[in-house]
């Protein structure tokens, strides 16, 4: 008889105090408040904590963690009614994760004209850095789902920016 590992509280607290940067940050860029984020983190902590017995994979602990989290976020948003300003975007300092060409697009000024699932592909793709691979398990879709996705959503930004630059350089 097959019998799953089960996943411990006290293992839950070592995988959350080995990754609570990276979900902070995660649930940061959909809030760009510290109070906010916390609360959100709190909110994913208790749920992550209370349901932990549904993880039937341990190795997907950062996966579940970062869809819990994700969740939250749009519940809070949904629930405060307010998205973010572009104001606010531009407070952060450290853009140096824009590497590639695409990633030179004002990401920022675009956030907040983006539905949410929008915004959770740049956010997952940019800011936290996530293989499609990744973002697909997360999302709980396909990969080649994900990856039209944000293709079609970076040409469409591409197009915005083209549209409203003269020169059509991005």
């Amino acid at each position: 008889m097959f019998c799953l590992k089960r996943f411990t509280k006290e293992q839950f607290a070592v995988q959350w105090e080995a990754s609570r940067e990276k979900y902070y940050r995660l649930a940061y860029c959909y809030t760009k408040n510290e109070q906010d984020a916390l609360e959100i983190l709190s909110e994913a902590v208790y749920k992550g904590y209370c349901h932990l017995h549904q993880l039937k994979h341990p190795e997907y602990f950062d996966t579940w963690m970062s869809r819990i989290i994700i969740y939250e976020a749009y519940r809070f948003l949904k629930q405060k009614k307010r998205w973010v300003s572009y104001e606010t975007y531009m407070d952060v300092p450290d853009e140096s994760m824009f590497r590639k060409a695409e990633e030179r697009i004002d990401v920022y000024r675009y956030l907040d004209k983006l539905t949410a699932d929008e915004k959770t592909l740049l956010i997952l793709k940019y800011f936290e850095e996530r293989s499609f691979k990744e973002m697909a398990e997360i999302l709980s879709m396909p990969e080649s789902t994900v990856k039209t996705r944000t293709y079609r959503l970076l040409k469409k930004i591409r197009e915005e920016e083209a549209y409203g630059n003269e020169s059509g350089a991005i």
